[in-house]
């Protein structure tokens, strides 16, 4: 069964990423015909808020007080780990490259191993060690961070679009809530879309948008074909399948494939835009697949076993002298 729910876990990491990296190249025909960044993310938002409130209603079986129960947790999750994050790297790619902002973002597992490294204070395995230098250096070949005098501010933005993402994974991990991961998902997209838009209304993210027909993929389509996909797809699915994926492999596993997201970004970028995929690019997916597949070889440690023997009528327990 464990091993059964390891695969299970691993292919909606995968598929998680596969949603969110395709979720570029479906937006980029709207940031062509006028769209600013900001209203392309308020609405993508928006419709996967909208897709999931029923079936998150029904996996409450349409009881709200597991939500108000986790109520700051769930705020927490909306406001960092969905608004904030896009709010941040958008911020940051204004004033620093892409490629660069994405690096900064991505480094989000590294900070978790180091996170978990600070309040264990035990070392990380080797093999975990030496998959997070191979992750992130197939990383800086995908991604290709651009060179020359970065924007002080821009980098710490794009730091915090970090650390949002490490909400992301360790919210996400925490069944003890006692809310579903299709509620979660649809609580926090919900909320997230009411900080977007108070964002837009206030002018602290430029919205612009264009209904009008857009080219799409060698075609012609209505503005609001890119943005149902993009909701639907790559923001929907792409969080119920990842807070899945995080609750059965762990923060740790688990954010090592987001790593994908970047490296099937790419491959639906050739497929769809034609934009071709480079030697070093292929390379450096090869290194964060290794690094991920390091990190699945992290051997568990038991937990200590507790024996317990009779003791008149209370049980007394009994630790094995190998665990003392």
């Amino acid at each position: 069964m464990g091993r059964s729910r390891g695969i299970i876990g691993i292919a909606l990491g995968l598929a998680a990423g596969l949603a969110f990296g395709a979720g570029g190249a479906i937006v980029k025909p709207l940031l062509e015909s006028g769209w600013s960044p900001g209203a392309a993310v308020l609405f993508r938002v928006t419709v996967a808020a909208v897709l999931l409130a029923v079936p998150g209603l029904i996996a409450l079986k349409f009881d709200l007080r597991p939500l108000w129960r986790a109520k700051w947790t769930v705020l927490v999750y909306a406001v960092i780990a969905v608004a904030g994050v896009q709010l941040a790297f958008y911020t940051a790619i204004a004033r620093i490259p892409v490629s660069t902002a994405l690096l900064i973002e991505y480094l989000a597992p590294v900070a978790l191993v180091a996170f978990a490294w600070a309040r264990t204070r035990q070392v990380p395995q080797f093999v975990v060690l030496a998959g997070s230098v191979i992750a992130i250096a197939g990383l800086v070949l995908v991604v290709g961070p651009a060179g020359g005098e970065l924007d002080p501010f821009g980098v710490v933005i794009a730091a915090v679009a970090m650390l949002g993402v490490a909400v992301y994974y360790v919210i996400g991990e925490r069944d003890d809530l006692g809310v579903p991961p299709i509620a979660l998902a649809a609580s926090g997209l919900l909320i997230g879309a009411v900080v977007l838009g108070i964002a837009a209304l206030t002018g602290l993210v430029p919205f612009e948008a264009a209904f009008t027909d857009i080219a799409f993929f060698g075609g012609a389509a209505p503005w609001w074909v890119p943005v149902l996909m993009v909701g639907a797809i790559s923001t929907a699915f792409a969080y119920v399948a990842g807070i899945q994926a995080i609750r059965m492999l762990g923060t740790r596993l688990s954010s090592f494939l987001g790593l994908s997201e970047v490296v099937f970004a790419a491959i639906v970028a050739w497929a769809l835009l034609g934009e071709a995929i480079g030697f070093v690019q292929a390379v450096g997916g090869l290194l964060i697949l290794a690094g991920i597949v390091c990190v699945r070889l992290e051997r568990r440690v038991p937990e200590p076993r507790t024996a317990f023997v009779e003791l008149g009528t209370e049980p007394v327990p009994v630790v094995p002298a190998d665990h003392r």
